[in-house]
């Protein structure tokens, strides 16, 4: 009976992260079901190496949308998978800085200066993506008429902030999924759902595995995409800390809590799914819950890794119209680029400082103009190139103190 109320637990978790977790691979064009099936088999990893002693669940990360699609359009999908395989290999590099040196050298290394305008970029670089999917358009082309996209992406925008602001204390941790619901019923409503696919699916389905491609410009590319949910990872294991009254920086430790992620976005990579990390939706559903105990983790990937295999599923998830997305992404793309301008204000960053308004006025303008620089048969752009840059620019400019 114990392990029936946690499996219950789990299936409740699981609902609690599935709306964001497949939204991810919706956006980005990758396979929902690999999605699923890279969050189970990363949450399990990461208990492993842990030794289940952290109550984490490990779901698709906002983080790489925008470098994905790049990626995707760039090189294909084989060579995304190898680099969103490499980028995993980041949080190593993290975790043996902070095994050697201590998590004040990561702070140093990157403070909310270079951290909160790299968030910025990653929401607001595929916003002109979210207004366009919002419109009914697909590559510049209106695939939707245009009244009845604007009628259901305003809808499932309105459900969404309204759920966010209005709804019960459980209602708030999924309303990426109660949005998505709701668009989607009045879609149905108005026609614009075929559900013959869903119909044809097989109830039953191996997903399609690609085979990934050694690409050493995809791997360079995402490298430093991984900095911002690493950084993210050590901010969502002290807040379950701070949860459950225990502390896992210490027990079992940052560098094994790092290393465990690392581990799930390198088997997501390889397998064809976005990258995964820690998931601030369930730490509230443990905090509302009062349930810490992290076997309910275990049945909540048992339950990832199932759902990957629901073709019936895969196919209803195919068939959401382009506006409920749209809708969604309105939201959620801005919400990304509020938490980085939510770094630099908690983190009191003074922006009339010359050398702080130089990072965070060059971080925006390449990440949001679209800026790539290539040498040689390399190339950066996005994400990575405004890490580097963000990066680059802290170590050299001098801190106000020591300006003569």
């Amino acid at each position: 009976m114990n392990q029936l109320k946690l499996a219950v637990s789990g299936a409740q978790i699981l609902f609690v992260a599935f709306g964001a977790m497949v939204l991810v691979p919706l956006l980005t064009k990758l396979n929902p079901s690999l999605a699923l099936l890279g969050a189970g088999i990363g949450t399990l990893l990461f208990q492993i190496v842990t030794k289940r002693k952290v109550p984490i669940f490990l779901g698709s990360s906002f983080a790489f949308i925008a470098p994905i699609i790049y990626s995707l359009k760039t090189w294909g999908l084989p060579s995304t998978m190898f680099g969103l395989f490499a980028a995993g290999f980041m949080y190593f590099v993290f975790a043996g800085l902070i095994r050697w040196r201590g998590l004040a050298t990561v702070n140093r290394l990157l403070p909310p200066v270079v951290i909160g305008p790299v968030i910025m970029v990653i929401g607001l670089s595929v916003a002109a993506a979210a207004s366009e999917m919002a419109m009914g358009k697909s590559s510049g082309k209106q695939v939707i008429d245009y009244a009845d996209a604007l009628i259901l992406s305003g809808f499932t925008f309105a459900v969404t902030v309204v759920v966010s602001v209005f709804g019960s204390r459980m209602m708030k941790l999924v309303p990426i999924l109660i949005g998505v619901a709701a668009g989607y019923i009045l879609a149905l409503v108005m026609g614009l759902v075929d559900t013959a696919t869903i119909a044809a699916a097989p109830w039953f389905a191996v997903p399609h595995f690609e085979t990934p491609q050694v690409n050493w410009q995809a791997a360079l590319f995402m490298l430093p995409v991984a900095i911002a949910p690493a950084i993210e990872h050590i901010g969502g294991i002290m807040a379950i800390g701070n949860v459950t009254g225990n502390n896992y920086t210490k027990d079992p430790g940052l560098d094994k809590t790092l290393a465990g992620d690392g581990l799930g976005v390198c088997v997501a990579g390889l397998i064809g799914g976005p990258p995964v990390t820690t998931y601030g939706e369930v730490t509230g559903a443990v905090m509302i819950t009062k349930n810490s105990n992290p076997v309910i983790m275990t049945w909540a990937a048992i339950f990832a890794i199932a759902m990957a295999f629901f073709g019936k599923f895969n196919a209803f998830l195919a068939s959401i119209p382009l506006p409920v997305m749209g809708g969604i992404m309105l939201l959620l793309f801005g919400t990304i680029a509020s938490l980085g301008i939510k770094t630099l204000v908690d983190a009191k960053v003074d922006l009339m400082q010359p050398k702080n308004l130089v990072i965070v006025s060059s971080v925006l303008t390449v990440g949001v103009g679209g800026m790539a620089v290539h040498v040689g048969t390399l190339s950066f752009a996005g994400v990575g190139l405004c890490a580097i840059l963000a990066i680059v620019l802290n170590f050299l400019l001098p801190d106000p103190k020591t300006e003569s």
